[in-house]
């Protein structure tokens, strides 16, 4: 039987393992960041990434979801110049979920 002090162990090596997966995780994604930050300001001009910036904050499914709709663009070749804020905006306007109403009588 495992004493009480190897019991101990196992849970502090158990433990340092989480803690570093949970580190490399946070590292693949700050990468990925720093990676989807340096794509955007290549094809956005200030205004616009901004913008998207500003959503990111608020909503990061929109955020997402417009980071991949410029990148669709840029793939297929939609991106000839810098996005601008009124395009940018456009983007997010279309892919806003449209809001439900429910009208409840009493």
């Amino acid at each position: 039987m495992a004493t009480e002090e190897e019991l101990r162990q196992r849970k502090i090596e158990e433990l340092q393992q989480t803690y570093q997966q949970q580190r490399e995780a946070e590292q693949r994604q700050l990468e990925a960041e720093i990676q989807a930050q340096a794509l955007l300001k290549k094809y956005l001009d200030e205004k616009a990434l901004e913008r998207l910036n500003n959503v990111k904050l608020v909503n990061r499914e929109l955020y997402a979801k417009a980071f991949q709709a410029v990148m669709a663009m840029v793939q297929r070749g939609y991106v000839t110049e810098k996005i601008n804020e009124g395009q940018i905006k456009q983007i997010l306007f279309k892919l806003k979920p449209e809001k439900e109403f429910t009208i409840r009588r009493k």
